[in-house]
């Protein structure tokens, strides 16, 4: 399995619209000179928007990998499925490898839904659907922030 994009999910919510929590984080934005927009540069992002950044970097992030540098269980075990068959097996360990990455997380109150399953149209795809309710300190709302992560066989 190979790890691809990220796509997040609409929720009631607008990701910008939370409370920040008091970090930060870094994505990419249209730089405006004058009155027109020009190339992308980076803006900071915060509260929502910062969660499901940091969610998606854990699970890209091989489980370890950050030993070095004082954190040794950040991260996910999904890099582990690479060259394993697209099978029941293979995405049962995922849904595992799923909930023990985001039960890390200290900003998830609650790990509310979570599907993992093959597209039918593209059998060697494996998509990832998950809901998390972040802590009031990131959206006293309540309301769930949801995302999808596609992985390749």
């Amino acid at each position: 399995m190979a790890l691809t994009r990220a796509v997040g999910t609409p929720t009631a919510a607008a990701l910008d619209a939370a409370h920040s929590w008091g970090t930060l984080d870094l994505a990419l934005a249209p730089r405006r000179v004058g009155v027109r927009a020009t190339a992308p540069g980076l803006t900071a992002v915060a509260g929502r928007a910062n969660l499901a950044q940091a969610l998606i970097v854990r699970l890209l992030t091989p489980r370890g990998s950050l030993a070095g540098l004082g954190h040794p269980d950040y991260g996910s075990r999904l890099g582990e499925l690479i060259g394993r068959r697209n099978d029941p097996g293979a995405r049962n360990l995922a849904r595992l490898y799923v909930v023990e990455a985001i039960g890390q997380e200290p900003r998830v109150a609650a790990l509310q839904a979570l599907t993992v399953a093959t597209d039918p149209g593209r059998p060697d795809v494996v998509v990832i659907d998950f809901s998390v309710v972040p802590i009031p300190a990131i959206d006293p709302s309540g309301d769930p922030l949801a995302l999808s992560l596609e992985v390749l066989a």
